[in-house]
């Protein structure tokens, strides 16, 4: 028996023009977490697709446990103990957490016998993994986190020894991704062997044996992680050195540009998530939002943009009233002088089917460089979307590919793009570098950074602390809806967290 669970030998894949893959050669030795990072585009997710039969090759070999292998669908990919937990799960989400472990696997002409025995499976699972989860609970009613353990549960339910995660923090809380953690190092000591997609380096050190990092498709070097550091690493992804911190002088905040008070909002079952908020933000300033993600981020901002209803509140933009109570208008208030980034921007901020050129206007395709009579003047569209692409490295440079085509990192900038420039006056940003590699990372907070010393007025919200840390002059902290506390950047870790957690200054004196 091989102590390599998977080598892959002169791997080459092409999509057209753009060649995903070049001659890449790999090897993961069973038993252990083996990361693979890179630059958005770089071609992680492609490989790994091959890997798990999504895609196949246009050369090269697969071995699995030192046999040659032919994976010509997932199917294989499964009957050979490789499983795959997909950045974007793939889960039917009115189903149960048993319903989405079974399909696809059910066992006999009796279902009700089958799903005994997959209730008893699911429960072996959970106690030897620390997987726990309720069985009988809807997905679309549990937090990311658990949904990510039923695709890992999922996984392990068809008998995967090979575990393949693709971005699996990119949509978990602090305390989520720690939880995650904990539950590969459990199963690496039960013998799994796990592939790591990432681009958060410090997650890299902290949990993987080895790493490998592409570059344009190529595979550029492999480490034992134990041998190797964050910068290292970070200048082999992107070819060049790469600031790991934010630089930044003072701020120089001038007048109100946003103001919110007594915001109430409820989401859509009905449950009040922003609970008698207040804030201001000034022109040439960031204030940052920190919080456990579902304690009213998200609603906050939708309100803001019009795109959610507020139960009570008043909410001003360049000293005028925005009618977030009643019929606020995302359209007038984009030409109002605001600007938005949201969450998701599968579901808010892009449509994935159409074209990068199509999405480069989304919501400014009335402005007049964009028409020609009455009609859309789609030469002047792509030539503007093609700069936008220069300025942004958006890759690859092809304003006629369809957006679902493009890594996640490269479908934020599209977002930030689109929305930077048109030169607001305020920019409400929710987690700006989600599922978004070191190199992009750095280019969207230098961004950022620069929108701020314009004089533009920024209201970031985001999960990771270490962000909002960097790149705020204030800080506020929401819990359960409210406003907790405000800090400056260089308060520590540790107070912060507490305040997220719901304890307030006085309960901790106490």
């Amino acid at each position: 028996m091989s102590d390599i669970a998977i080598e892959l030998k002169g791997i080459d894949k092409s999509f057209g023009l753009v060649h995903a893959n070049r001659d890449i050669n790999l090897r993961v030795r069973k038993g252990t977490i083996h990361g693979i990072i890179g630059e958005n585009g770089a071609g992680k997710s492609t490989l790994m697709s091959i890997l798990y039969g999504f895609y196949q090759a246009d050369r090269g070999d697969i071995l699995v446990d030192g046999a040659k292998t032919d994976i010509s669908g997932p199917s294989i990919a499964i009957d050979k103990g490789i499983g795959m937990v997909h950045q974007h799960f793939m889960l039917v989400e009115n189903f149960t957490v048993l319903e989405n472990i079974m399909l696809g696997a059910e066992e006999g002409q009796i279902l009700t016998s089958g799903i005994a025995r997959a209730r008893n499976e699911l429960k072996r699972l959970e106690n030897e993994y620390a997987l726990e989860v309720d069985p009988d609970a809807i997905i679309e009613e549990l937090p990311v986190g658990l949904q990510q353990r039923v695709e890992i549960l999922k996984a392990l339910y068809r008998g995967a020894e090979i575990l393949i995660l693709d971005e699996p923090t990119g949509v978990l809380t602090p305390a989520e991704a720690d939880h995650l953690f904990r539950i590969l190092a459990q199963l690496k000591a039960q013998g799994k062997t796990i592939i790591l997609i990432t681009h958060k380096l410090r997650e890299i050190m902290a949990i993987t044996d080895e790493v490998s990092v592409m570059r344009r498709g190529e595979m550029v070097a492999t480490r034992t992680t134990a041998d190797t550091s964050v910068e290292e690493l970070a200048e082999l992804m992107v070819g060049r050195r790469v600031l790991l911190s934010v630089e930044k002088g003072p701020a120089n905040p001038g007048e109100v540009k946003l103001s919110v008070r007594n915001l109430t909002v409820r989401d859509s079952r009905g449950v009040p998530m922003v609970k008698d908020v207040s804030l201001d933000v000034r022109a040439g300033e960031i204030v940052g939002v920190a919080g456990v993600a579902g304690n009213g981020q998200s609603e906050l901002l939708q309100a803001i943009a019009g795109i959610r209803r507020a139960e009570t509140g008043n909410v001003t933009l360049n000293g005028r009233p925005i009618d977030v109570t009643g019929e606020a208008d995302p359209n007038e208030l984009r030409h109002r002088g605001l600007a938005h980034v949201p969450e998701d921007r599968h579901h808010m901020g892009l449509v994935l089917k159409f074209e990068e050129a199509e999405n480069s206007i989304l919501g400014y395709h009335d402005d007049p460089r964009y028409l020609k009579s009455f009609f859309l003047d789609v030469e002047a569209i792509r030539a503007d979307a093609a700069e936008k692409c220069a300025r942004y490295d958006i890759r690859p440079p092809d304003v006629r590919l369809k957006t679902a085509n493009f890594s996640g990192g490269n479908q934020q900038k599209i977002v930030l793009a689109r929305e930077m420039e048109r030169d607001p006056d305020v920019i409400i940003i929710g987690q700006p570098t989600r599922g978004v590699d070191v190199g992009a990372i750095e280019f969207i907070h230098k961004r950022i950074i620069e929108m701020r010393d314009a004089g533009k007025a920024i209201l970031l919200v985001s999960v990771e602390l270490d962000e909002i840390r960097s790149l705020s002059d204030r800080v506020l902290v929401m819990f359960d809806g409210h406003v907790v506390g405000e800090r400056s950047p260089e308060t520590g870790e540790g107070e912060l967290g507490l305040l997220m957690a719901g304890v307030t200054d006085q309960e901790a004196a106490e």
